[in-house]
């Protein structure tokens, strides 16, 4: 998979991809991460890449030009799967999303900021729009990031287990069960003995039973969806 990001702060998303499972994605070259400053696709001599709203009001608008200079750019070296705009009014992500998105091959996604982009970007660019949530952030450098990875733990071969990511909670709907390590009793506070068995299917029984508790009792709305 290869994921570009278009963002005028790509210094706000090196960090996230320099550690833990997303760096080793990288590093065993599963998945490629490029970062474009939207700035370099400016015409203007001061870079300009926003400019003030028509017909007044606060704030500055992501102009057109440069966003669409940058996407044509990608564009004449591979065809892409999705060109996806992070914005607080877009779809929700869910874990549904996330496989889906985790089965391309070439996705493009940009980041917003101040105010926003022009309309005629979402109109005639974007494929699909995405939020993480019912919440305004400074830009969408950091929604990019929680973006790239939940898909990137998807991909095959990324994760040590691959059947870890299948147990994860919202992969069937439902939230995980309680999960627990040693020591079995830390100051009289004690694991379950249905763990400690070695009964595998009663073991995955409550599993599926305190799934189900959970979700009736924290998440309940996902249960209308079944």
């Amino acid at each position: 998979m290869r994921i570009d990001i278009i963002t005028l702060f790509p210094e706000l998303l090196q960090s996230p991809f320099e550690a833990s499972i997303v760096k080793r994605a990288i590093d065993s070259k599963k998945v490629e991460v490029h970062f474009h400053q939207l700035r370099d696709y400016s015409t203007n001599k001061q870079r300009q890449v926003d400019d003030y709203p028509y017909g007044g009001g606060a704030g500055m608008v992501m102009m057109i030009e440069p966003i669409d200079r940058c996407i044509a750019e990608l564009q004449k070296a591979r065809t892409y799967d999705a060109i996806i705009y992070l914005t607080p009014d877009g779809q929700r992500l869910n874990q549904k999303k996330a496989n889906q998105l985790s089965l391309f091959e070439n996705i493009i996604l940009l980041c917003g900021h101040y105010k926003g982009v022009d309309q005629r970007v979402r109109d005639q660019l974007i494929t699909e729009e995405i939020s993480i949530g019912d919440f305004v952030l400074s830009g969408g450098e950091l929604a990019a990031a929680v973006l790239c990875d939940s898909i990137i733990r998807l991909i095959p071969g990324v994760l040590g287990d691959e059947s870890s990511a299948l147990s994860d909670s919202f992969q069937d709907g439902l939230l995980a069960p309680p999960i627990y390590t040693r020591p079995e009793n830390y100051k009289g506070w004690t694991v379950p003995e249905i763990l400690t068995s070695g009964n595998t299917p009663k073991v995955e029984a409550w599993r599926e039973e305190m799934a189900l508790k959970r979700t009736q009792s924290i998440r309940p709305d996902l249960l209308d969806d079944k």
